[in-house]
């Protein structure tokens, strides 16, 4: 499969997850009473407001992108820390769901003599690419969902001081990349791609 072809394919998936995922960060928000994202423009399905160019750029070159982060406003939920992590999670449960429903459709559709079929590829790589989007956003580290849903669970004591650390920990996320690259290490791979493999097989059947 050449460039073009791989671009063809991964398009729609690419900007779908990414995409519904922040657009559920949005709408989570919004109903819990922060409607920052909508006055944004960004409580929408238009891709385009939420590309982050060089994330993009990112998924499809390195495997590990982003989008641009939905604004929110914590201050304006009733309960700071528990809507942060609603909110938080919302997205790779976005992810997951939308996996699930590209599955049913997928298992309707496939069979062996159709896997190179063009549309049940586009199908296969919606749901590999929401299930690696929702699990890569739940590994616990800032500034990805799961550091903001691990947060949520700690004592108010510590939560208060792990959000010193969170503002930080960005350096931190390229860090572990930049070195796991360089040192030929695929430590983030290492940790999801178990995962992902199982479930892509548990709702496809195909084993990657």
């Amino acid at each position: 499969m050449n460039i073009l072809q791989q671009f063809f394919i991964l398009i729609f998936p690419v900007l779908f997850a990414l995409t519904i995922h922040e657009f559920s960060h949005g709408y989570a928000a919004y109903k819990l009473g922060d409607d920052t994202a909508k006055r944004a423009g960004r409580l929408t399905l238009n891709p385009l407001k939420h590309l982050d160019p060089i994330g993009t750029i990112m998924l499809f070159i390195a495997k590990i992108g982003w989008a641009k982060p939905v604004p929110i406003n914590p201050y304006n939920f009733k309960n700071m820390k528990r809507d942060i992590a609603i909110v938080s999670f919302a997205g790779p449960l976005a992810n997951f769901i939308s996996a699930i429903a590209f599955s049913i459709i997928f298992n309707l559709l496939y069979s062996p003599t159709a896997s190179h079929n063009i549309f049940i590829l586009i199908i296969f790589y919606t749901i590999f690419i929401n299930i690696a989007l929702g699990l890569f956003n739940l590994i616990p580290i800032p500034p990805l969902d799961g550091s903001k849903i691990f947060g949520a669970l700690l004592p108010d004591r510590l939560y208060y001081k792990y959000q010193q650390f969170e503002r930080k920990g960005m350096f931190l996320f390229i860090a572990i990349i930049l070195i796991s690259n360089f040192a030929g290490l695929n430590i983030i791979g290492g940790v999801i791609l178990p995962p992902i493999r199982f479930f892509v097989r548990l709702l496809t059947g195909v084993s990657i």
